[in-house]
């Protein structure tokens, strides 16, 4: 007798595996622009707020890019030793521990200024789809939380 698969479990049913897929294709498309300003697309994402905020807590820092602690220090430790971030205890509160940008994180920002619009020209998605498509995806995010 053959086995039946049930749909549930069938791969083209899951939201998740476009997203999946998805997610490695677009870091993919990032990978050559960032390999340029020796980033990994996790430590781009923290210096992009780094260049909005200068200076974060850690932990505030975790919640922005939905990363869980032990992700994301390896990361400051590893902009750190590049020179792009200073980490420090809080002088109010030394169980916050707080990181900043300094002035080689700042300068790295003109260099990857050009990064989005090159990413941009890799994905052929039509500009009201692109919208759609982050509208949705935050959408899912909040809803998770």
């Amino acid at each position: 007798m053959q086995e039946t698969v049930h749909d549930e479990l069938k791969l083209e049913n899951q939201l998740c595996f476009p997203l999946y897929a998805c997610s490695r294709e677009v870091i993919k498309k990032y990978r050559p622009f960032l390999d340029a300003i020796g980033l990994t697309y996790t430590q781009y994402v923290a210096m992009m707020v780094f260049w909005e905020q200068k200076s974060i807590s850690v932990k505030e820092l975790g919640q922005k890019l939905y990363l869980d602690s032990g992700t994301l220090t390896p990361v400051l430790k590893s902009l750190e030793a590049k020179g792009y971030v200073t980490r420090r205890r809080s002088t109010e509160d030394e169980r916050v521990l707080i990181a900043s940008l300094t002035e080689a994180g700042a300068a790295l920002q003109e260099q990857a200024a050009a990064i989005p619009p090159q990413v941009g020209g890799c994905i052929r998605l039509a500009p009201e789809d692109a919208v759609l498509l982050y509208q949705l995806l935050y959408k899912l995010l909040h809803a998770m939380e």
